[in-house]
């Protein structure tokens, strides 16, 4: 039974092209599910498969590609049909089809999809306006629900719970220090810790004064989709903080401020024009109006570092604004299958000035913000 099973998952592999060869090796048929997996497959990966047989994929070919996302979605596990779906992209021209509102309602979530569909948004029919924007609005839902809590629960922690108070609170106590400065007095007859002196966290006002500035200065050029979509739902998080002031810039050749737009994450999205060159330089001289009080300021370069501009001149501000107090960071871009993906010669010129240059996975955000605003050495961190 296990040969037999292992025979069939190497023909569902090989494709069609191998069933002689498995046929004269007695492998029993396929059954009804894997000659359905067989056909979905062979629709992308055989050399004469497609969904439009030898047409452009207009008109009587989107029922077939309808049928072929049910049974994509019925047939695989959830990661499997992320990598299809996406294969179907590359390898089958289905840029336009995509766009059709009845397909779109079929596709599962994927990142990779979506920042294939922000990039040609401007080509969306006005049919498809709304399927589109439900396919966005699902993939930032999936992300915020992974991220907004624990992003929340560390700015929270690290900005309004800094330095200890003799002024006691119930809601500030700091029940670990409580608990280890305690531990002296735990009492075997109650089997608890009778604290003898409470810990409390020292508030810190949510006056403009004493706001911190974050700043996210992010790349939009055609090698940042991905980050670009993470980098937009966490600036929504963190602009609707009220301990912080946020600031959201986008930049190629040109600077677009969607600061206005990060009431909503969707929005935001559709601010940016992915595509296009990179004037880095350009970009972070615009921020740095918004760097008030350099010692409470957060500033985020999010951006693969090929700098189309000054590459000099880059570098020299990057270390003027360092020197002054900003905590400066730069997320390194990542590539599709993951790698980080940037000028290694340029994030190494700013490593060397002691700015922090790095690829971040989304789920390692938290801990990031929490070390950063607390003004903690992050010179390791993309090695945790």
């Amino acid at each position: 039974m296990e040969q037999t099973q292992e025979l069939q998952r190497w023909r569902l592999i090989l494709g069609q092209e191998s069933q002689e060869r498995f046929s004269e090796m007695n492998m029993p048929e396929l059954s009804e599910d894997q000659m359905l997996m067989d056909s979905a497959l062979a629709a992308i990966y055989n050399n004469s498969g497609g969904f439009a047989g030898g047409g452009g994929g207009k008109g009587p070919s989107n029922p077939k590609i309808s049928q072929w996302l049910g049974d994509v979605r019925t047939l695989f596990d959830k990661d499997l049909i992320k990598v299809i779906q996406s294969d179907a992209v590359n390898r089958c021209g289905l840029k336009q089809l995509i766009f059709e509102p009845e397909l779109l309602e079929n596709i599962e979530p994927d990142i990779n999809l979506a920042s294939t569909i922000l990039t040609l948004k401007d080509m969306i029919p006005k049919r498809s306006k709304d399927s589109v924007r439900a396919f966005i609005k699902k993939i930032v839902e999936q992300i915020n629900q992974l991220f907004e809590q624990d992003i929340r629960r560390a700015v929270t922690a690290a900005v309004n719970k800094r330095e200890h108070s003799p002024i006691p609170s119930a809601a500030a106590l700091d029940y670990k220090m409580t608990i280890r400065r305690n531990l002296k007095h735990y009492s075997p007859e109650l089997h608890t810790i009778v604290p003898e002196h409470f810990f409390f966290f020292e508030r810190a006002s949510t006056s403009a004064a004493n706001k911190w500035t974050v700043i996210l200065d992010i790349d939009q050029s055609g090698s940042m989709g991905e980050s670009v979509i993470y980098s937009s739902v966490v600036s929504c998080i963190l602009a609707s903080m009220s301990a912080l002031k946020t600031h959201i810039v986008a930049f190629d050749t040109n600077i677009i401020d969607l600061t206005e737009k990060c009431d909503d994450p969707v929005d935001l999205l559709y601010g940016f024009q992915l595509g296009g060159g990179t004037d880095i330089d350009k970009s972070v001289i615009y921020c740095q109006q918004f760097i008030e009080n350099p010692k409470k300021t957060l500033f985020f370069l999010i951006s693969d570092l090929e700098e189309g501009g000054n590459r000099a001149a880059f570098v020299r501000r990057m270390e003027e604004i360092k020197s002054s107090g900003v905590t400066l960071i730069c997320l390194l871009a990542l590539s599709d299958s993951g790698e980080p993906y940037y000028d290694k010669q340029m994030a190494q010129r700013l490593s060397n000035l002691g700015i922090p240059s790095f690829a971040c996975s989304p789920q390692m955000l938290p801990e990031l913000l929490s070390r950063a605003f607390k003004g903690m050495d992050l010179s390791d961190f993309s090695k945790l």
